[in-house]
């Protein structure tokens, strides 16, 4: 059972506006089964851009009810019914506020069709309602009016009933979504809609003001929408209901928002980053110089006594890995640590191997290709930049590499290159190295493209 929301305002803040129209139209998950429509007087003017926008005068809500007028009607019509709106957090902060200042507190479940529709819609430019439609073929008659914004809200509502239904074979729980109501009552709902969609770091805080969870993403608002709509675990539950206050940075670049994240996790120590401050990476991959001198590999366990020369999730994953490149640089298995023997390995003894396990191959010749094995964990390049997306078109983010470690990084504006590489230089904020800053430029570097590399 559904009430399906929409208001027209005196401006964007629940807090110091008013409602100037609402519509609620029933909805039994097929069909309208109610309606109630009015205008409402918000004893106070209506700005020029509003009613140039709405269409709403200041001489059509004089004689219009005001809202303790219609309180009742409204908590009568939408009890127990999920909330439904496009953009409901917009709607919802303004009747709540209206309630609030008559001293009733309002609480109901919410869905918020602009988020459904991201998910069951991907891939449109813009999540407006008047785009959304147009892009749906769904026609709206009276834009910017309640009604016939609530209306459109309704068609667009039953076509991701339709698609939750077609996709998933049931309703699914994107339609049982109650998260507004089960936030921490200090959290500020309308500073969510700020969250841009773009790359950046974020910040959970508690009531407290202390530090709880860091995160990163390539969209903000998305993966923020997601950590408040999480139901799949308690403890993301338990957190989920502790967030008072949330932060953000945007970096431009998903590598440099990664970097953060990886930095600041291990600076802060937030209580929700505790498996990322333990580290993931438990499996590594080694080398040796054996009493014969040729070049070993091994993988296990991380430990402190070695450095690997890569890290892995599993032990599947560090197995895999040698052996994919003991096939490729044509490696003995036994010197990979891949087949244990005291004698030569299998494959030499099926003519594989060129038999570096029993001296027959010499050192030098074998440790050539082992060599080449190994530069697949180091930079090949040992100074140079990674030039990538910045903040704002004329900004681009350096992530700066010296030696094969890593520096740091910083943002330049593009119209400084003109005294060459400078400007990139001066711009570098020193950051520490560690492995997992090396696993994360290397990993980063094989799987995305970046705008540029400047070797210096």
């Amino acid at each position: 059972m559904y009430a399906i929301v929409d208001i027209e305002t005196t401006g964007g803040s629940a807090r110091l506006e008013k409602i100037t129209e609402i519509a609620i139209y029933l909805h039994d998950g097929e069909k309208i089964t109610g309606e109630f429509v009015s205008l409402v007087n918000p004893e106070r003017n209506i700005p020029y851009f509003i009613t140039n926008l709405t269409g709403i005068t200041n001489e059509m809500v004089e004689n219009a009810p005001r809202f303790f007028e219609i309180a009742k009607k409204i908590v009568e019509l939408t009890e127990g019914r999920t909330f439904v709106a496009h953009n409901a957090r917009f709607d919802y902060s303004f009747i709540r506020q209206e309630f609030k200042s008559l001293g009733f507190h309002y609480k109901r479940n919410i869905l918020d069709t602009v988020s459904l529709s991201r998910k069951l819609f991907p891939g449109h430019r813009s999540y407006s309602l008047g785009n959304l439609c147009r892009d749906l073929k769904i026609t709206i008659n009276g834009r910017h009016r309640a009604a016939g914004d609530a209306l459109a809200t309704i068609r667009l509502f039953e076509m991701l009933l339709e698609r939750d239904l077609e996709i998933n074979g049931s309703r699914s729980k994107l339609m049982k979504n109650t998260r507004i109501s089960k936030l921490n009552p200090k959290l500020d709902v309308l500073k969510v809609d700020t969250i841009p969609d773009e790359p950046g770091v974020y910040y959970f805080y508690n009531e407290n003001g202390d530090l709880i969870y860091i995160g990163k993403s390539r969209n903000l608002q998305q993966r923020v929408y997601t950590h408040l709509s999480n139901n799949t675990t308690n403890r993301a539950m338990e957190m989920r209901d502790l967030i008072a206050d949330i932060d953000w940075e945007i970096t431009g670049s998903e590598l440099i928002a990664l970097l953060r994240e990886s930095f600041e996790i291990k600076d802060n120590k937030p209580l929700y980053n505790r498996s990322q401050r333990r580290s993931s990476f438990q499996w590594g991959i080694y080398s040796f110089t054996d009493k014969n001198g040729y070049l070993n590999y091994r993988y296990g366990l991380i430990d402190s006594d070695d450095t690997p020369l890569s890290v892995f999730t599993s032990k599947e994953k560090a197995k895999s890995k040698l052996t994919s490149l003991t096939e490729y640089h044509n490696l003995c298995q036994k010197l990979a640590g891949l087949y244990e023997t005291s004698g030569a390995c299998f494959q030499y003894h099926v003519g594989i191997c060129k038999g570096a396990c029993c001296g027959k191959e010499t050192p030098e010749k074998y440790n050539e290709r082992a060599m080449q094995a190994a530069e697949e964990f180091v930079f090949t390049r040992r100074n140079f930049f990674i030039i990538d997306s910045g903040r704002d078109e004329y900004e681009r983010s350096a992530v700066k590499i010296v030696n094969g470690k890593y520096a740091g990084y910083g943002y330049f504006n593009i119209n400084d290159m003109g005294f060459g590489l400078t400007a990139v230089h001066d711009c570098i904020v020193p950051s520490p190295d560690n492995r997992d800053i090396q696993v994360i430029l290397k990993q980063y570097l094989r799987t995305n493209k970046v705008e540029k590399i400047i070797e210096f």
